[in-house]
């Protein structure tokens, strides 16, 4: 479960950029540079643990989001929603656009989360 590892690790490395690099103030972050860099590797390791459960880990051409959620659609509706927001919160909002509220990237890192916990369940329920 080596992949769930380094999903792990990349929220690590997201939030360690936001308490440390972003610059809370007010309940918003106050260097967007940061929020970027914490959106991108949180949503990176949200692909991780998808593509190491679904099988895709030793393809090299990236998927698409339309790809993810069609797929997702058809193993767990739940799993699909919390995909969703962590793509439109941290890809989006947090990756591209550079939020600033600490709120919304709260959300968006706890969606990740919750998508990285219901991977490593399914996984070690098939490896037992």
């Amino acid at each position: 479960m080596e992949a769930i590892s380094e999903a792990r690790r990349h929220i690590d490395n997201a939030k360690d950029f936001l308490s440390n690099n972003a610059r809370k103030q007010d309940g918003l972050y106050q260097d967007r540079k940061y929020v970027k860099i914490a959106g991108h590797a949180a949503y990176t390791g949200v692909l991780l643990a998808l593509n190491e459960f679904l099988g895709e880990k030793s393809k090299k051409t990236p998927k698409s989001v339309e790809w993810y959620q069609h797929t997702l659609s058809r193993i767990d509706k739940s799993l699909l929603s919390n995909f969703n927001e962590a793509y439109e919160i941290l890809h989006i909002h947090m990756g591209y656009q550079g939020i600033k509220s600490s709120e919304t990237a709260s959300v968006g890192l706890k969606k990740a989360e919750k998508i990285i916990n219901w991977v490593e369940t399914r996984l070690e329920k098939k490896n037992q």
